[in-house]
């Protein structure tokens, strides 16, 4: 992993005993130069992590927000490039968004851990404007597939779609 401070470290760490504790699983070893974002492939429904390759170890949680939305039996077989090419991607993208800061808020983190000025094709501010705004990007599509209600979001009836 890239030279980052105990606090960054300690949530990474956070991060994962929550998704494991979710049933989202991770696993660590060298991925090369697979992935779409540095450190981090999407493998069989696993978060598998390359500390090496390791840059925004905020990303997990998206990449969580990915395994999380699609339904159950998908999960398991869940590639990025399967990722890619879902019927329901551009959906799937804004419900990992809204996932990722719900588990932002469960987890007590700071937002900018995940949306950090790096990524989102630069739209992060945007994102982290938004819900400061309560104008959450996704909610809706959270609510119906039964992951939350609006008037109780960033809480979360439950984190894995059925």
């Amino acid at each position: 992993m890239h030279e980052y401070n105990y606090d960054d470290i300690f949530t990474f760490e956070k991060c994962i005993t929550f998704l494991n504790h979710l049933g989202i699983p991770t696993a660590s070893r060298d991925i090369g130069t697979q992935g779409f974002l540095p450190g981090f492939l999407i493998e069989n429904g696993i978060i598998v992590i390359d500390h090496q390759q390791l840059q925004h170890p905020g990303d997990i949680l998206h990449e969580a927000g990915h395994i999380a939305v699609v339904p159950s039996a998908d999960r398991s077989c869940l590639t990025e490039e399967a990722i890619a090419h879902r019927v329901n991607r551009e959906a799937e993208e804004l419900m990992a968004i809204a996932w990722s800061y719900a588990a932002c808020s469960y987890l007590m983190i700071d937002p900018a851990f995940v949306f950090h000025e790096e990524g989102y094709r630069g739209g992060s501010s945007y994102i982290t404007d938004s819900c400061d705004d309560k104008s959450y990007i996704g909610l809706s599509m959270l609510e119906g597939i039964g992951l939350t209600e609006v008037p109780s979001y960033p809480d979360m009836i439950r984190w894995l779609r059925e």
